[in-house]
């Protein structure tokens, strides 16, 4: 016997089982019965016709319900096996039609029950969308879910790096942001930070870059040798340098200040116009444009750029490696609880769910239709494989007892019968 006819064998029937069987059994018995009393009224009706002519009828009646219910006995039993296991052609029906059984029952399924309009229809009663919100807004669930996940982290770092994926990520960012057009992307960098004048703080910042300076004295002292060059050598007897320096130092300090604390200096305004004039060129001037380009060109064909992003994948690589096997993962946990917001909002969005809900009636519909065939040839294959003595008894078990009720139908309709033909039969005679 096969394996699967074995699985077969060993089916648990379930808890009424006994009961079928039991109903089967004594249903056969009554009509087993049943015929026996037909042909036992029959043989002493016509026993004593002659002698009690209304006697003929209950003859008639019996004679016909008899022959009704052999008739349909060897028809019942023909369905399941060969009657009193005589080699007569159509019979044992189900055993010896298993495998046309099999594939038309295969066919019928695909036809009736996969069809893409009663899948559609069937799909799109289930709420998948609000099973997964459930599912994912479950907080022990969601924690589950992140620690599969992290446990994947690494070996699909692994993976990325075998593939050669990170040279292929890396070189197609470079080409990509070659593309963009420096200059005026720079140009509305600039006009966002100045629409608010917010440039007047970088400004602020380099007078206070220059306040550091002119109170330098290492900057002060070469300042200091420059004015001596540059001043007659009388004027130096005088210590007329330190008296330009100081001066030098104080007005430009108190400059300085003046710009620093008035928001309107003209100062502030001549940065503001340099700052507007500046940006148009680079929106608009071409040697501008070239110029930012070649510069951009230089930048990116530097080593240290690829090199910095190598660096940067191994320092990412390394962290979500050491984070995984932390027991506080904090990757995990912000998993955990992004699995988890996921799942409310989800349950929150009536539009977003039912997107999701047409999504997975089409991949689900459409995964049905390219496999149907080989779930009717599933089928089909494994009904092919079933014992047939196995595969009989079930039939039996659940409709063996409704068959046999076709037996006291065909004695009571053959019973009838014959006492409208032995009508017909007087009535001629007489006639």
């Amino acid at each position: 016997m096969s394996q699967s006819a074995q699985s077969l064998a060993s089916v648990r029937f379930d808890a009424d089982a006994d009961a079928k069987l039991s109903a089967l059994r004594w249903t056969k018995f009554v009509a087993a019965a049943a015929l026996a009393v037909c042909v036992l009224v029959f043989a002493v009706a016509k026993s004593f016709e002659t002698t009690y002519p209304w006697l003929g009828f209950v003859a008639a009646f019996a004679e016909a319900a008899t022959i009704g219910g052999l008739a349909d006995w060897y028809a019942v039993v023909a369905l399941f096996r060969r009657p009193l296991g005589l080699p007569i052609p159509h019979t044992a029906i189900i055993p010896e039609n298993q495998s046309r059984i099999a594939d038309n029952l295969g066919r019928f399924i695909e036809v009736n029950f996969l069809a893409p309009e009663p899948v559609r229809e069937k799909l799109a009663e289930v709420d998948f969308s609000a099973l997964v919100a459930d599912w994912l807004a479950d907080a022990e669930r969601a924690a589950g879910l992140s620690r599969f996940v992290v446990r994947l982290v690494p070996q699909t770092l692994a993976a990325v790096e075998q593939s050669g994926l990170r040279g292929f990520v890396t070189s197609r960012m470079l080409e990509q942001i070659e593309k963009v057009p420096l200059a005026p992307l720079a140009a509305e960098l600039l006009s966002a930070l100045t629409d608010d004048r917010r440039h007047q703080k970088l400004f602020d910042e380099f007078t206070k870059v220059i306040g550091r300076f002119l109170n330098d004295e290492q900057a002060l002292a070469t300042m200091r040798e420059k004015i001596r060059e540059e001043l007659p050598s009388l004027f130096n007897l005088f210590r007329a340098d330190a008296y330009l320096l100081k001066k030098i130092v104080a007005s430009a300090g108190s400059l300085l200040d003046e710009v620093r604390a008035d928001p309107d200096h003209p100062m502030r305004a001549e940065f503001d116009r340099f700052a507007r004039a500046f940006i148009e060129k680079l929106r608009t001037s071409k040697q501008y444009a070239k110029r930012a380009e070649k510069l951009k060109r230089d930048f990116l064909a530097r080593p240290e750029v690829k090199g910095l992003a190598g660096d940067m994948w191994a320092s990412l690589s390394q962290f979500i490696e050491q984070d995984a096997k932390a027991p506080e993962s904090i990757i995990r946990s912000h998993l955990a609880n992004m699995f988890v917001e996921v799942g409310r909002h989800l349950a929150g969005d009536a539009q977003i769910r039912a997107d999701m809900n047409q999504g997975f009636v089409v991949a689900l519909a459409s995964f049905v239709e390219s496999q149907k065939s080989g779930v009717s040839k599933f089928i089909a294959d494994q009904v092919k494989r079933w014992d047939l003595a196995q595969l009989t008894r079930l039939i039996e078990m659940n409709i063996g007892r409704d068959l046999q009720y076709i037996r006291f139908n065909g004695m009571i309709i053959g019973g009838l019968a014959g006492v409208v033909l032995y009508v017909a039969e007087r009535l001629f005679l007489v006639g």
